[in-house]
């Protein structure tokens, strides 16, 4: 039988043709991953309505309370959030969720699923009220506990390794989704009168060298020495400077342009902002398998022993030259 790996699905094909199409590349094969995927996909695309009607319904600005990061929640944070929650219920493959907005594993009653989630609903949403891109990260693991069960911490423990896939929807002037199973990454852009995700980035991969470094140079003086001496060493090589603030969209950028994401430690984040579940395992994997490298500064993301649902950790991410480099100077 022809596999997936013998020919190439063209530009055009929709998310749901190409998904079935490259069924054989998941593990464990029997269509439930396949259809986890397409439930986020319909996440997604309602909360692209969402945002595109932001300025005209009133989902801006703080929703009044705080997540259990101790961050203020927006808007449309919590929208994000019961949203993808609904669908991923709905969808009837996913057993357990974690999400950054909420402090507990949230149960979805399908104990019969093979499957739980990790995400970050809207990454980046204070950035709605001036119009900057946001994104949604999500994670997806094959459960370790019996079918039928209930799922449990070691569900979501496994480490960022056991990823069976992982990806991220940008919500920009275009609405990407853009996902990888372990065999190559691909990106879908949606098309708004047709309702659909089109594969519109084949195989994507990364330049080994870049010329962009994406920091919060705000925080300079409280980042540790080879940081700062990276840093200036970027400056001296004439490289760009950009950072959206937005994780998604810097890190969209990166893979595409070729460059460097960094947030460091610093004297208020010890163990750095991200956290590494639903933040920087899911990136983690796209960059390996896009060409690129994901750091702690002392071992590679996907080889961080998870200890916490909501655990932070430093991250160096991109073009794998840029971080070996950053990583040297460490």
């Amino acid at each position: 039988m022809e596999t997936s790996n013998t020919y190439a699905l063209p530009v055009g094909v929709t998310l749901d043709r190409y998904i079935m199409r490259r069924q054989s590349d998941f593990p464990f094969a029997s269509g439930e991953l396949s259809q986890l995927l397409r439930d986020i996909a319909l996440a997604g695309k309602i909360i692209n309505k969402e945002i595109n009607r932001a300025g005209l319904i009133d989902v801006t600005g703080d929703y009044g309370s705080s997540n259990v990061q101790g961050e203020s929640q927006q808007k449309l944070d919590v929208i994000a959030n019961i949203r993808f929650i609904r669908a991923l219920k709905n969808g009837g493959e996913c057993c357990a969720i974690i999400s950054e907005e909420d402090e507990e594993i949230i149960y979805t009653g399908n104990d019969q699923a093979k499957y739980v989630v990790a995400m970050d609903p809207l990454d980046g949403s204070s950035n709605i009220d001036v119009n900057v891109s946001i994104g949604t990260i999500f994670a997806i693991y094959r459960r370790v506990t019996p079918v039928g069960s209930r799922a449990t911490l070691d569900d979501f423990m496994q480490g960022g390794r056991k990823q069976v896939a992982a990806g991220y929807i940008l919500y920009g002037s275009s609405t990407m989704l853009v996902y990888t199973t372990g065999h190559g990454v691909s990106g879908f852009t949606y098309d708004h009168s047709l309702g659909e995700f089109f594969l519109s980035h084949t195989d994507m991969r990364s330049p080994v060298k870049g010329s962009i470094y994406s920091c919060n140079e705000g925080n300079y003086t409280d980042y540790p020495a080879g940081v700062q001496a990276y840093i200036e060493r970027c400056k001296e090589r004439r490289y760009s400077a950009r950072y959206i603030g937005s994780l998604v969209a810097d890190f969209h950028r990166n893979l595409l342009k070729g460059g460097i994401y960094f947030y460091p430690p610093t004297p208020k984040a010890p163990k750095g902002k991200l956290r590494l579940l639903y933040e920087c395992y899911p990136l983690a994997m796209i960059a390996e398998q896009a060409g690129c490298r994901a750091s702690d500064g002392y071992q590679d993301i996907l080889d961080i022993e998870p200890a916490g649902l909501h655990q932070r950790s430093p991250i160096y991410i991109g073009a794998k030259d840029m971080v070996d480099e950053m990583i040297n100077r460490l």
